[in-house]
């Protein structure tokens, strides 16, 4: 992986301006010419939807827009489980003979784990930044924390590389291992591989916000259940695991000897989350109807009546999540 130190300035730089974009692939363009890329379906199974930068070759890693990630910050913040943090940081009070805290964040995004982990932990630490898109891992860099709960001062680095083929050497040093929306778009390889890794290191790991396949909408519709149902079986597409990935995981860390605690973090979406909203429902039905054609007349009535809803404040949403704690043993040559 390719190591980066970047200088902090506690601010996202801009966002990339019209003439930076090349393209964006998203779903059928009938119903999600708006949709943010990584809010609805790609184009392929198993692939995720990308922004292409003028500069950027045809291999280059596939993009989250950071537009979309701003988006769901502050749900995702509100929506991660806070319980899970006291059992954590007596795990980490009791590491042996360290200074600080090392933090490997995998699939790092924009950097959000850490600007809302950071401020829950105390002492030195220094977090490790994994992405494959440099892109993404400038943002990271440059807007995340500078302090930690007491005080003590947040470094960073950047590494740039495939979070599938982590392994225990990597997490050499390592005190944490966190992600955010990460497990649902792996296969179950890659979370046995994930699971090797930590527990081989000894390292905890703390993985959040991934789908649990239930949504709940309020006012209700017929269609509510079927769009839900062709949406979790898209997520399954080329080898993903989407809903079912957070039960995955439990049995791949429990089988290695890990503790594992599980804990609810659903979005709870209401007027003020608007923005989000229209964006999550667009690639939402996209993705269905990409998963079943036969939907489409039906969905995008549906569709209209919902973003309608929306617009006019009456839409609530609760979009279920799970957040996953594996205490893995601590091993001889574990920190």
């Amino acid at each position: 992986m390719r190591k980066t130190a970047t200088k902090q300035s506690g601010k996202v730089p801009a966002q990339p301006g019209p003439r930076e974009v090349l393209s964006v692939k998203s779903g059928p363009p009938s119903d999600t010419e708006s949709v943010i890329p990584g809010a609805g379906p790609s184009v392929r199974p198993g692939e995720r939807p990308t922004v292409r930068l003028r500069d950027a070759g045809p291999d280059d890693a596939p993009r989250y827009a950071p537009e979309w990630l701003e988006l769901r910050e502050g749900p995702d913040a509100a929506a991660r489980a806070g319980d899970l943090i006291d059992p954590l940081r007596i795990r980490l009070a009791n590491l042996p003979g360290k200074a600080g805290l090392v933090i490997h964040d995998l699939g790092c995004g924009t950097g959000s784990m850490g600007r809302w982990l950071a401020s829950r932990l105390d002492g030195p630490q220094h977090w490790i930044l994994h992405d494959r898109d440099p892109y993404l891992l400038h943002f990271a860099a440059v807007a995340s924390p500078r302090s930690a709960a007491d005080g003590s001062r947040v470094t960073v680095e950047t590494r740039r590389g495939d979070v599938g083929l982590l392994t225990p050497d990597a997490l050499a040093g390592a005190s944490l291992v966190t992600a955010s929306a990460l497990l649902d778009v792996l296969t179950r390889q890659e979370i046995e591989t994930l699971a090797a890794a930590c527990t081989g290191a000894g390292v905890p790991a703390l993985l959040t916000l991934s789908v649990a396949g239930r949504v709940e909408l309020s006012p209700s519709d017929p269609l509510d259940d079927e769009i839900a149902q062709a949406f979790n079986a898209h997520q399954r597409r080329g080898g993903l695991l989407g809903p079912d990935a957070v039960n995955v995981a439990c049995e791949a860390f429990s089988e290695r000897g890990a503790t594992v605690r599980l804990h609810p973090s659903a979005w709870r979406l209401g007027p003020a989350d608007s923005a989000l909203t229209t964006q999550w429902l667009r690639g939402w039905v996209s993705a269905a109807v990409e998963e079943r054609p036969e939907l489409k007349e039906r969905a995008e009535r549906y569709l209209s009546d919902r973003l309608e809803a929306c617009r006019a404040g009456e839409l609530n949403v609760v979009v279920h999540h799970s957040d996953l704690l594996a205490l893995s043993r601590p091993t001889g040559g574990a920190s």
